[in-house]
């Protein structure tokens, strides 16, 4: 390591993983605005957040919590320019009043707030 490494590192630091946690609630904030797919969360995450990024494992873990406490629900759907049906998730209804809440932590959190 030289001197000249940290002032890089700093300047251009490395992504963010999510951990499960934040995952949850930026897959809630997400699903509240409209359906989506796994692959289809991560490469939003990547494009509207930059220094952030999820990896399949916390990503389907994430869905996976989601889905026992049926705060989402998914389904196949063949979608056009697609090969095989992807597995959409969408939030229930009657988990809209929780999912607002949980799309404010991200928002809050990614907006560096902390109250």
């Amino acid at each position: 390591m030289k001197l000249e490494d940290i002032y890089h590192f700093f300047e251009n630091p490395p992504p963010t993983y999510l951990c499960q946690e934040l995952a949850v609630c930026y897959i809630v904030y997400l699903l509240s605005q409209s359906e989506s797919y796994g692959t289809e969360l991560i490469q939003r995450l990547e494009t509207e957040y930059p220094t952030y990024r999820l990896s399949d494992t916390v990503l389907y873990s994430a869905i996976k919590f989601l889905e026992d406490q049926k705060a989402i629900t998914g389904y196949w759907k063949k979608l056009e320019g697609r090969g095989r049906p992807r597995r959409m998730y969408q939030v229930s209804p009657e988990w809209q009043f929780k999912a607002q809440d949980l799309a404010r932590l991200w928002q809050q959190y990614i907006s560096g707030r902390t109250s």
